[in-house]
């Protein structure tokens, strides 16, 4: 299984930051993601980062790399985790919003189960945090139509890791034991959803 981790916007991206400046979201997100394939190598599996640069790469050029390799090894074959953090504004205040959460497309797909896996991992690795859930459809992961999950064809799973605009979320996810936590969660997850 080709797992592809990807660490979404780039150090060009506009904006995506708390609003103390801190936490840069394009940083954040490739320290996270770079942690989560190393951890998954160090157990022998094929984890790859999909955007090695610190540019922002489009949409469709990551699409393009994702179906590049469900084509090379089959689409049952490959699975993809976006990897971001969450703002309920724009950057410039504080705000209460907070939690984890994981979004599918809309429907049931196999990507549905990946993220139930994430979830249950979260369950264990976020005690005392909100995780933000949606079982309309019997399961928790949130549906939305974004771009990388809509247009790739492998099972594909975006991550929000906290809120970087809420103030306790933000300490959380600059501390070294909640990066720990958010590797182990994806780590966890994954394995668990491969059932190895």
């Amino acid at each position: 299984m080709k797992i592809l981790i990807d660490n979404g916007h780039g150090i060009d991206t506009k904006g995506k930051r708390s609003p103390d400046g801190r936490l840069l979201e394009y940083a954040q997100n490739r320290l996270l993601a770079s942690r989560i394939v190393s951890a998954l190598q160090a157990r022998g599996l094929d984890a790859s980062l999909l955007v090695p640069e610190e540019t922002d790469i489009s949409l469709p050029e990551r699409c393009r790399r994702v179906n590049q390799w469900c084509r090379q090894l089959g689409r049952q074959n490959v699975i993809l985790i976006s990897i971001h953090c969450n703002a309920a504004g724009h950057g410039d205040r504080w705000l209460s919003a907070r939690g984890w959460c994981a979004y599918t497309t809309r429907g049931n797909t196999q990507a549905d189960a990946l993220a139930t896996s994430l979830y249950t991992a979260a369950q264990a690795h976020l005690p005392g945090h909100r995780l933000r859930t949606d079982y309309t459809d019997a399961d928790p992961d949130l549906e939305k139509d974004f771009y990388l999950l809509r247009h790739t064809s492998c099972p594909a799973v975006l991550t929000e890791n906290l809120f970087m605009d809420n103030h306790d979320d933000c300490d959380f996810l600059l501390s070294k034991e909640g990066q720990q936590f958010l590797v182990d969660l994806h780590v966890d997850g994954i394995i668990s959803y491969l059932g190895v």
